[in-house]
Order: structure tokens, then sequence, then C-alpha cells
């Protein structure tokens, strides 16, 4: 039996790259990712604790969870967070 090992993942996802649902669907995926780091640095850069941030921000801890682990969540939520987070960034 032939054993085939892929050396670049490129290589595995080179068709599907081409396909341009497959790289808005990628997009939205880092996306949510780069979104996940940037909430969680920004809370951990200020001391807070999940629960912390979800009272300051107006929603649920879980909600921070959620965020801070690259699920979907609400726009209401996403809203939310981006509110008090420009916020805190412009000095409030």
């Amino acid at each position: 039996m032939n054993k085939i090992c892929l050396t670049d993942v490129d290589d595995l996802f080179s068709s599907d790259l081409r396909d341009p649902k497959f790289v808005n669907q990628v997009t939205a995926e880092m996306n949510k990712l780069i979104s996940a780091v940037a909430v969680r640095k920004e809370r951990e850069n200020c001391g807070w604790t999940q629960q912390e941030l979800a009272e300051r921000a107006g929603v649920l801890q879980s909600m921070i969870a959620r965020v801070e682990k690259g699920a979907n969540i609400s726009m209401n939520t996403i809203s939310k967070l981006r509110t008090f987070l420009e916020s805190q960034l412009n000095g409030g």
C-alpha cells in the first residue's frame, strides 16, 4: 500500500481556492479567528476576566467565551462589544 503525504497545505486546497464561495467561507472564518484573538488580547491587556468584560459591554459571559473561540455570534453582540471596546480605546 502506498502512503501519500502532503508536504504543502496549499496542495490540499489548490482546486478549492479557485472557487469564490470557498474563498469567501475561508475569509469569513479567518476574520472570526482574527477577531477572537483581538478580543481576548484586549481583555487580557486590561486585566479583565470574561465576566468583567461581559458586564462592562452588556453581554453574557458565555458570549465572550463564544467570541474568543471564534464561534458564530449575533450582530447585536458584535455591536455591543465593538461599541464598548472602541470607547475604551478612545479613553472612555
